[in-house]
């Protein structure tokens, strides 16, 4: 159930999101963008997304693991953990915002003001609500862990009652979504490109290492394939 598997738009959906006045940007809209496959791949590719609410008056921001499945994003954490007892005593849920940010390269202009940094981001405005239905549950655990890995959730031992008891889990619908992004080289003013300071764009990239065996392992465990094609 991984989120890489669900990007394909069905005949009933736009191609793209609604704008509204909370995801369009009153700073270089026109990075903005609502093109639904657009968001699904910046959101698929990440693991971690920022989430934030107000709790008890007051601004609070966690970061935490995602996964997709359609047009749903699924956020875990535990019992305790405050977001998940706010959208479970909220009615109809909890209010939040929810960010995913890939940074991919640093611009080095020659000036300090026009540096910046190329990047792709999702920001999505909605309410959260607690997943209650057992079968649900299992389903959006079983995400999370595929977004990281996929195919992991089927050579794990899945989470016995005990450890769901102690798991909460959020649902969050798309649909109040934009993605933006800045591409491209510096933008320096036409005064100072004869200045003596490099100028350009440093790439940054994601890459995996080679996977590290738990000294603990049962005798005879081999690297799975899914792992070795990473």
């Amino acid at each position: 159930m991984q989120g890489t598997e669900q990007t394909e738009r069905t005949p009933s959906q736009p191609a793209a999101y609604t704008p509204t006045d909370r995801t369009v940007p009153t700073r270089a809209a026109h990075r903005a963008s609502y093109d639904r496959e657009l968001v699904h791949a910046i959101l698929d590719e990440g693991y971690v997304c920022h989430l934030g609410f107000v709790r008890d008056g007051a601004p609070v921001v966690l970061p935490t693991l995602y996964g997709r499945v359609g047009e749903r994003l699924y956020l875990h954490g535990s019992t305790g953990s405050r977001p998940l007892r706010a959208a479970g005593q909220a009615d109809p849920g909890l209010r939040v915002c929810l960010t995913v940010t890939h940074v991919d390269g640093l611009v080095l202009a020659r000036s300090a003001f026009h540096h910046s940094v190329n990047y792709r981001s999702v920001v999505v405005h909605g309410v959260a609500h607690q997943v209650t239905d057992a079968q649900e549950k299992r389903e959006a655990l079983d995400t999370l862990v595929d977004h990281v890995v996929p195919g992991r959730s089927r050579d794990s031992r899945p989470a016995d009652r005990k450890e769901l008891a102690a798991t909460a889990v959020l649902r969050l619908d798309l649909d109040e979504v934009s993605a933006k992004l800045r591409t491209g080289g510096v933008n320096d003013e036409p005064e100072d490109l004869a200045l003596p300071h490099w100028a350009g764009v440093v790439p940054l990239r994601k890459g995996y290492g080679t996977p590290v065996a738990d000294p603990d392992l049962a005798p005879g465990t081999e690297l799975p394939g899914y792992l070795a094609a990473l």
